[in-house]
């Protein structure tokens, strides 16, 4: 069964076509890197899949969730596909005027009416299964990068989508954490949820992922592992 299932999608930036007849189908437990030059489109590709970007051609479907090309999803449409699909940022984005936990719950308690107990205690325990609950009370600004890419993942992961997207989420690590990000991601993807991440890491990429896909000149094409 496929989680994330991209079907002749085309993606511009202006009149500049950055993307065509892109063709993707992920299924629980894949771990896919998306590498390619800056400025090929990759973070544009994860922002169509949240919706956050609009795209001219295909269809995109996350979950139970289904976007067409040049049709606006209704509330309903967006509240599914919400749920489904969670997207860490290259730059984790957490509200500075906020803990770390607090950034955790927000979603759950403010968007899917979550009592703030129960959403506190789901904060906990994925903060605590991401090795960050000493943080819990922190505010971002108190954070190291590495940890606050985790609250950021636990913030992500406090829905419980079954595909979750991460935007270069190497870019601030030494080697050390690298290799502590890589695990933890074969965790999550061995408890059954589809990875899509973009990074210019060819040795994470080699170590870590189960497919890679190289976006290059507009055209996507898979790399043998």
């Amino acid at each position: 069964m496929s989680t994330l299932t991209l079907r002749d999608v085309e993606l511009k930036r202006g009149e500049r076509i950055l993307v065509s007849s892109l063709n993707v189908e992920a299924r629980p437990g894949d771990l896919i890197a998306l590498r390619g030059p800056s400025g090929s489109g990759k973070t544009t590709i994860l922002r169509a899949i949240a919706g956050l970007d609009s795209f001219q051609r295909g269809t995109i479907e996350v979950g139970d969730a289904r976007l067409q090309a040049g049709v606006v999803p209704d509330r309903a449409m967006l509240h599914r596909l919400r749920r489904s699909v969670g997207l860490v940022f290259q730059f984790h984005c957490l509200f500075e005027h906020l803990s770390a936990l607090e950034n955790v719950c927000l979603a759950p308690v403010h968007v899917y009416n979550t009592p703030h107990r129960t959403a506190e205690q789901l904060g906990r325990d994925l903060l605590k299964q991401l090795g960050v609950e000493a943080r819990a009370a922190a505010l971002p600004r108190e954070l190291s990068g590495g940890e606050a890419q985790r609250v950021a993942i636990a913030r992500a992961l406090a829905v419980n989508p079954p595909v979750l997207l991460m935007d270069e989420p190497m870019a601030s690590l030494d080697p050390s954490r690298r290799a502590e990000l890589g695990a933890l991601l074969q965790r999550l993807t061995a408890s059954g949820r589809t990875l899509l991440l973009t990074t210019h890491d060819e040795r994470f990429a080699e170590e870590y992922a189960t497919r890679t896909l190289m976006l290059e000149g507009g055209r996507l094409s898979e790399l043998a592992q």
